[in-house]
Formats: structure tokens, sequence, C-alpha cells
């Protein structure tokens, strides 16, 4: 978990410059194996349906901006919503 907490930290104070692995190993720890693998994007199940979506992208080694935030906004919901 301590791997964990450092990665989410850099996730909230730089999301342009977040690894595609570090993002990938935060998604598995809290939302479980991607439904989707194999190509360049990962998605991941929600215990919720719409948004926010977690499905990520690795852009040559790193991870989007955007979608760094959509997996941090997804993480706060899922603390407060199901106690995760």
């Amino acid at each position: 978990m301590g791997k964990i907490k450092d990665i989410l930290e850099q996730m909230r104070r730089s999301p342009n410059n977040i690894r595609f692995k570090e993002l990938c190993t935060v998604c598995d720890y809290y939302f479980g194996n991607a439904r989707q693998r194999g190509s360049s994007h990962r998605v991941y199940k929600t215990p919720w349906k719409g948004d926010p979506r977690v499905n990520i992208q690795n852009n040559k080694g790193k991870a989007k901006a955007y979608q760094v935030k959509q997996v941090l906004t997804a993480i706060d919901i899922l603390e407060i919503n199901y106690g995760t």
C-alpha cells in the first residue's frame, strides 16, 4: 500500500508526469484486473454505471493527464461511496 500511496500523491501533484505502468498498478489495486488488455487501452470495471469510466491508454509509456484525473475522481468516489 505504501507504493500505491506514493503514486497517488504523485498523480495528484503532477498528472502530466505519470508513467502508464504506475497508473496500471493503481488501477489494478483499486479496480481489479482490467477487462480489456492487449491493445494500448485498458478498461476497468467500476461498481457504478456511467462516468467516471476507468479507461486508460498508453501514450509512449506515459499516461494521459485527463485519464489520470478521471482515475483520481473514480478512486475518490469509490472511497466515499463504497468504503474502499
